[in-house]
């Protein structure tokens, strides 16, 4: 078991090494100089040659890719921004619990509206309940999720004047950007709890609970939905890394200052301190997180357990 661990932990950190040389690399081959978006073209040549020493510029690909990595492995150092000329770390900082919080809501109200209906459609399979929850969730999955945040923003910001367009101090600046997180997350986790619960209804102790004399709903709720929720949960918990990325459009669309706009800000002015910055963590998340699941699942189920444990072996 121990070895099994081992093992998804070296891959971890061997992807984690792959996306941050893939990312560094690609940022210092697109066109362009991000020393002209630094200075005004007026600028002389000695000048911009200092800054490009001064930020390691001129060095080969290799070194300052060693020479970054080193900063962040012993110091936690990301490096200074271009534009702002600001140390990346104190602009994560700023900006990752903001981020934070507008994905723990998403992911809170998701879980909290879609479970419960995936598992009404699973109870009322084939009924016109069912069609019209799975039809109705898909048609949101369907609509890009910018124009979702345009038409929430006429309907109840323009037209009715309930919230604001932006903002994130108070509780209603964050209503309408959650909603729109909910709206187009919420179907694929009705599917997920929906065909789990099927595939537990179909299962030899579920046929038993009836034959007990068990109500209907005593079984649904006792040992379909206990048994539904174990890999549930750790879907979901490797879903929050996406979530945090997939908040990008979001926080750009409601002038959220997180980590999604932060790192689209910076893509378009070429800034690579900060967009390898925001990059390696999101992949950071999404390793750990999928590790987690992993030691989740063989956790609450025992019979994933055991095909772990025979995977190591073999």
């Amino acid at each position: 078991m121990r070895s099994y661990y081992l093992k998804r932990l070296a891959m971890g950190v061997l992807l984690v090494f792959s996306v941050s040389v893939l990312v560094f690399s690609m940022m210092h081959l697109m066109p362009g100089d991000p020393i002209d978006l630094m200075v005004d073209r007026k600028v002389g040549q000695e000048r911009r040659e200092a800054l490009r020493r001064e930020y390691g510029l001129d060095r080969s690909l290799p070194v300052q890719y060693l020479d970054w990595a080193m900063k962040i492995l012993l110091r936690g150092d990301f490096g200074i921004a271009l534009r702002t000329k600001q140390p990346v770390t104190d602009q994560l900082s700023r900006r990752i619990p903001i981020s934070l919080k507008l994905c723990g809501l998403m992911f809170l109200f998701e879980t909290l509206i879609a479970v419960p209906l995936g598992l009404l459609c699973a109870y009322k399979k084939d009924t016109w309940l069912d069609r019209l929850i799975t039809n109705s969730s898909l048609v949101m999955t369907a609509v890009p999720s910018f124009w979702l945040c345009v038409i929430l923003i006429i309907l109840f910001s323009v037209k009715l004047k309930w919230f604001p367009i932006s903002g994130y101090e108070q509780a209603r600046h964050w209503v309408l950007p959650v909603l729109s997180g909910v709206m187009g997350g919420v179907a694929g986790t009705i599917r997920l709890t929906k065909t789990e619960a099927l595939d537990a209804m179909r299962q030899r102790y579920v046929t038993t609970a009836y034959a007990k004399g068990l109500p209907h709903r005593v079984v649904v709720v006792r040992h379909v939905l206990r048994n539904a929720l174990i890999l549930i949960t750790v879907l979901m918990c490797m879903s929050i890394p996406w979530l945090i990325s997939g908040a990008v459009i979001t926080e750009r669309m409601f002038g959220i200052p997180g980590m999604g706009s932060l790192l689209i800000n910076s893509i378009v002015m070429q800034d690579y301190a900060v967009v390898q910055a925001c990059v390696l963590i999101i992949t950071t998340l999404t390793v750990a997180f999928n590790i987690l699941g992993d030691i989740l699942i063989g956790v609450l189920d025992p019979r994933i357990r055991v095909s772990q444990m025979e995977g190591a072996q073999v």
